[in-house]
């Protein structure tokens, strides 16, 4: 994929070129080989589950490690496009779950977040000690926010972990991004969506640690600012929502990044405003920006219906596989 993507003449606007893909458009060509699973014990003695394709091949190769979206895991529709692009390649590829995303609720009283760049550095650097081999990193939504953060607060030091990163469809500007989530048809099915299922975890999680945090006030949040005011921001050590939306966004810091890097939006985004995009000008050497007119929110189809949606996988494998 370029930026001159352009989606099949079927499936116009941002929100079907989203839906569609997620629930209908086939993610490989090929079925894959099964996950295998690692649990690691985190420095605060939590857990984080690893999923990796399975590899038969011996010797070294490069490995590509994709930080998933908000609620996302490594059966997201993404996620198995993209391993079927690292088998393509003749790559290893890992999936790491963010806190509670694995089909296990985790065990500390704090869950993850769009700014969670020590969690992201702790884990390449694990899997920076074990792996032979070159190592490149994308994350998808949130996860690609998170990642960017990391890139950022690793300045020279990222180029030791990884070639190169790439983020696709992620939130940069929280603010902009969570109002966006939060109005009109946005709000009445994404942020429904998101609610079904971190509401459950975060109850989960109050049964665990009794008086964590306000239970009525989560069972009345009806959008995603509310929700991270009650949990997500005092649970990770912000202020509030507006206090963690202004930390955690990475599009104020993109200047710092020291390693090749891709900052991959559709214009048509409706989680992402085009105009809370970063331009020319907020970035530095190092970042690529691709903003095509298309895409919607982690969609990119490709062809005749049902579509596929190795579009956006194949685009940003091959940018990272320059910097090999």
């Amino acid at each position: 994929m370029t930026p001159s993507y352009a989606a099949p003449r079927w499936l116009p606007g941002g929100h079907l070129q989203t839906i569609w893909p997620a629930l209908w458009a086939r993610r490989v060509e090929t079925p894959l080989p099964p996950f295998r699973r690692e649990r690691w014990t985190t420095p605060d003695g939590d857990f984080v589950d690893v999923d990796f394709l399975a590899d038969n091949q011996p010797g070294p190769k490069p490995l590509l490690v994709l930080f998933h979206g908000l609620e996302g895991s490594s059966r997201s529709h993404y996620a198995e496009a993209f391993a079927a692009q690292a088998l393509a390649r003749g790559w290893a590829f890992a999936v790491p779950h963010f806190r509670g995303c694995s089909g296990e609720i985790n065990l500390a009283p704090r869950a993850y977040h769009s700014g969670d760049f020590e969690e992201v550095g702790w884990i390449l650097a694990r899997l920076r000690e074990r792996h032979v081999g070159p190592m490149l990193a994308a994350g998808v939504s949130l996860g690609g926010n998170a990642l960017m953060r990391w890139v950022e607060e690793a300045g020279d030091e990222a180029g030791k972990t990884v070639r190169a990163a790439a983020s696709v469809c992620a939130p940069l500007d929280l603010a902009a991004g969570g109002a966006a989530i939060g109005r009109g048809f946005n709000r009445l099915v994404y942020t429904r969506m998101f609610l079904s299922t971190m509401k459950p975890k975060a109850l989960a999680k109050l049964a665990q640690h009794p008086g964590l945090f306000d239970r009525e006030a989560l069972m009345a949040a009806r959008d995603l600012y509310t929700f991270d005011n009650v949990f997500t921001a005092p649970l990770h050590g912000f202020r509030d929502t507006q206090d963690y939306w202004a930390r955690a966004s990475a599009k104020p810091h993109l200047a710092a990044i020291r390693i090749p890097a891709l900052v991959l939006n559709a214009t048509n985004d409706p989680f992402v405003p085009a105009a809370s995009l970063p331009r020319p000008q907020d970035v530095g050497r190092h970042v690529t920006l691709w903003q095509p007119a298309h895409g919607g929110h982690v969609g990119f189809p490709l062809g005749l219906p049902p579509g596929h949606v190795r579009g956006m996988p194949e685009g940003v494998a091959g940018w990272l596989a320059q910097h090999l």
